[in-house]
């Protein structure tokens, strides 16, 4: 078996790559028409709060599961203090005089989903060993938990733009809960990926309407000129 400066160094990596793709599409396609100074700053923040987040489900959940245990009614707890962390952090000055709730909340749930992987993908690593099985869901955690957190927390940045408070927390903290619970017993129980990529990949349609809320709106008519002036060239290319 491999060390455990090794297994977390393979982690880590795996989790950046996972990031890293989950800020392609949704954020790169409005780049440059939103608060990016913010999303970066809240990056860090993310991986902050996500490594204690993580840290606590593994301790509080994940560990348990590992023994075969209940994990205890404090799991919810977390996810509910993530929950409300997460409001509050949306409801920043600088975050809130630019509108930016969504995209601050995509990057703050990309850092917090890829510390997620990160303590997940060690645990796997150093329980199970390498074959297809490991591999396939090793790939589907690094891809999925940062871009799923990403899309629970700007759908709760959205709502807020919305005038919705205490109910996005709320439904942040069932949905964050049931993908946690999920996440961890993704390996043992393959069919729960059933519950969770369709979900994803629906939200992931939705997402566009979110972030463009977070444009500003003298900034969008410039922003379609942009992408009918694009699709114009593409189209005279391929004649």
């Amino acid at each position: 078996m491999a060390s455990d400066v090794l297994l977390s160094q393979v982690a880590i990596v795996i989790a950046l790559v996972g990031m890293s793709l989950g800020w392609r599409g949704v954020m790169t396609r409005y780049s440059g028409f939103y608060d990016l100074t913010t999303a970066w700053s809240m990056m860090f923040w993310g991986i902050l709060l996500g490594g204690l987040y993580a840290s606590l489900g593994d301790t509080f959940l994940l560990s348990l599961y590992i023994e075969g245990k209940i994990p205890s009614i404090l799991n919810l707890v977390i996810c509910l203090i993530l929950a409300v962390i997460v409001h509050f952090i949306l409801r920043m000055k600088k975050v809130r005089r630019t509108g930016s709730q969504p995209t601050t909340g995509w990057a703050l749930g990309l850092a917090v989903g890829g510390m997620v992987s990160l303590f997940l993908i060690f645990r796997l690593l150093e329980r199970y060993e390498i074959g297809i099985q490991l591999l396939a869901v090793i790939f589907l955690i690094a891809i999925l938990s940062p871009r799923a957190h990403a899309l629970i927390f700007c759908r709760h940045g959205f709502g807020m733009l919305q005038g919705k408070r205490w109910s996005i927390v709320l439904r942040t903290f069932l949905v964050s809960s049931l993908l946690l619970t999920a996440l961890y017993n993704s390996f043992d129980f393959p069919l729960i990926w059933i519950f969770i990529i369709p979900p994803v990949l629906l939200s992931e349609k939705s997402s566009h309407d979110w972030v463009w809320a977070a444009v500003p709106k003298q900034a969008r008519r410039r922003l379609r000129r942009i992408w009918s002036d694009a699709s114009r060239i593409k189209y005279d290319e391929s004649e």
